[in-house]
């Protein structure tokens, strides 16, 4: 499903440039679950965004099922990544003015979806995520694990292919973190495709393989 060959990112600054992909190669199939494990500053969030489309490579190629997308213009990579990819975040982005049921309902509202079906898949999908009884409240209003709840949400109501994860639990506690874990697992459970992030060893069993990263390249 996805092919990094050889990637790599760098940055340049004033007389400096710092690498932050160094040479990763990896290939990730439809349905897995996989972590990619490292310290801060080790290159993962770089590494994802590049997966995601948010940030192109300096170097290598990418692809995803059998398309080369690393050249692509960024009016064609946003085009690319709506229907393929939902991204989930450690500060859940969440927009505070609008309720659990409208920040889900969101993307279904950029696409044009009639409101019928918007109100039946967002229904659907705050079951699923087990924020039903939240549906009226703003973010502010609600535990931490349920606003992540409601990124998850908003992340798969378009039926994306790969769900992309930066440190989903970064902002939890123990408790709410495995919360979240069990919803990924759930979603992957489904067929979804799972990416994570995190430097966190302990969510390493939720995951079908782990990718260790140092300095901005595979270490295991």
């Amino acid at each position: 499903m996805i092919r990094l060959k050889d990637i790599e990112k760098v940055l340049f600054g004033d007389q400096i440039q710092t690498t932050v992909v160094d040479g990763v190669d990896l290939q990730i199939d439809k349905g897995e679950f996989v972590l990619i494990l490292g310290p801060s500053g080790s290159g993962k969030t770089s590494l994802l965004n590049i997966i995601g489309l948010l940030e192109s490579p300096t170097a290598g190629e990418y692809w995803f099922e059998g398309e080369e997308v690393s050249s692509f213009s960024e009016k064609k990579r946003s085009a690319f990544r709506k229907g393929v990819f939902g991204f989930v975040f450690q500060r859940f982005n969440l927009i505070d003015e609008l309720t659990l049921f409208e920040n889900i309902e969101l993307p279904l509202v950029y696409d044009k979806v009639p409101k019928d079906e918007r109100v039946e898949i967002v229904n659907e999908i705050m079951q699923q995520m087990d924020i039903a009884d939240k549906r009226d409240f703003f973010p502010q209003q609600v535990s931490g694990s349920q606003q992540q709840k409601t990124a998850i949400g908003r992340a798969i109501v378009t039926n994306p292919k790969v769900i992309l994860a930066d440190e989903p639990t970064g902002n939890l506690n123990s408790l709410s973190g495995v919360e979240v874990m069990d919803k990924l697992v759930e979603l992957n459970n489904i067929g979804t495709t799972i990416v994570m992030v995190t430097h966190t060893q302990e969510y390493s069993k939720y995951a079908h393989r782990v990718i260790r990263i140092l300095d901005g390249a595979i270490v295991s």
